[in-house]
């Protein structure tokens, strides 16, 4: 009588279960059944490298397609903070330089002894250089002075040596001395859209030369509660400067800076700016970041140095931002004076 094939309890043997040479049973594996693989863009997009590398595509616009409006006029902005640590000079050199690597002629003058946005720029200036000092005290031309920085098509930076420091004594008796540094911008024979004085973190005669050279005001806060003291007397001071010495200056842009989304107290300085200041504060606000300090220790900006992180990407939009409203007010000068 023949036998079946029976395990040891008596049952059958499943059909993909057959006997071995030494009479154990070798199981055999299902083959498992492949999905189809996901679309080639979605997996590339969901990828944190994919990401990073379009940030920074986008931030550095190598092919130059991509350009921000430019102004219809130039403009002017003395960057202001007495407060020292509120990014001030990074703001400065970062703005800048996004908006020269999209289409924009524009100039930095670093108004500040400590000289940290020559640094930012790559642009020298020790002892012996000339200056904005040199501008200030001796009068001389811009067109002597500003230096074209390396790698960024469209962009000169007027420097601060250390000489600078002394100005402010050396100035005392010069006739008209608030006004040294809007006649040496005058003196300029180049075309420029933009115009950024990095002042130094005091309200002292050279940040009252930069308030009276420029139009705007750009305010950098940093998201802590120290921040917001002794703004009022910054803007005392504005409004000081705009009644007797430049009636066009206005506040026109303020940016957070330093922003730490893992505390509220950060939150809460941005809606207490946000409900005080309303439509001058850009959407934009740049978070704490390490890469946005190291860049300056290399004599680059944030937005050549790592260009697709995410503080250079908050600079980008900051400065779009910038451009856009620019030329929305452009616009809207230009139909009110077609309607006179």
């Amino acid at each position: 009588m023949t036998r079946t094939s029976r395990g040891r309890a008596g049952r059958h043997l499943a059909p993909d279960e057959a006997p071995s040479g030494n009479g154990r049973k070798a199981a055999v594996k299902p083959v498992p059944q492949q999905s189809a693989p996901p679309e080639k863009s979605e997996l590339d997009d969901d990828l944190p490298l994919a990401r990073e590398a379009q940030r920074a595509v986008r931030v550095l616009n190598p092919s130059g397609s991509v350009t921000m409006p430019r102004p219809t006029r130039r403009r002017v902005f003395a960057v202001a903070n007495q407060k020292g640590g509120v990014g001030k000079t990074t703001s400065t050199v970062n703005l800048a330089v996004a908006l020269a690597l999209h289409g924009n002629r524009v100039m930095v003058i670093d108004l500040d002894p400590q000289g940290n946005a020559s640094t930012g720029l790559g642009v020298e200036h020790g002892a012996g250089t000339p200056s904005v000092y040199e501008a200030l005290v001796e009068g001389m031309s811009l067109d002597e002075i500003a230096t074209p920085v390396d790698g960024i098509p469209s962009l000169y930076c007027v420097p601060a040596t250390i000489d600078l420091a002394g100005a402010e004594v050396e100035l005392v008796n010069v006739v008209a001395r608030e006004g040294r540094l809007e006649k040496s911008i005058d003196t300029f024979s180049g075309e420029l859209d933009y115009i950024f004085i990095d002042c130094p973190p005091s309200l002292g005669l050279l940040t009252v030369n930069a308030l009276v050279a420029a139009e705007e005001v750009l305010i950098p806060i940093q998201c802590e509660y120290y921040a917001l003291e002794g703004l009022g007397q910054l803007l005392r001071n504005i409004e000081l400067i705009k009644a007797h010495l430049n009636a066009r200056l206005r506040v026109s842009t303020i940016l957070l800076t330093m922003y730490d989304k893992r505390t509220k107290l950060a939150d809460q300085v941005e809606q207490e700016v946000r409900g005080h200041f309303s439509e001058i504060v850009l959407d934009a606000v740049v978070p704490r970041s390490v890469r946005v300090s190291e860049a300056p220790g290399y004599g680059q900006s944030i937005m050549t140095y790592d260009p697709g992180s995410r503080g250079a990407a908050s600079y980008f939009e900051a400065a779009e931002e910038i451009a856009l409203r620019g030329a929305k007010l452009s616009r809207r000068g230009k139909n009110q004076k077609g309607g006179n």
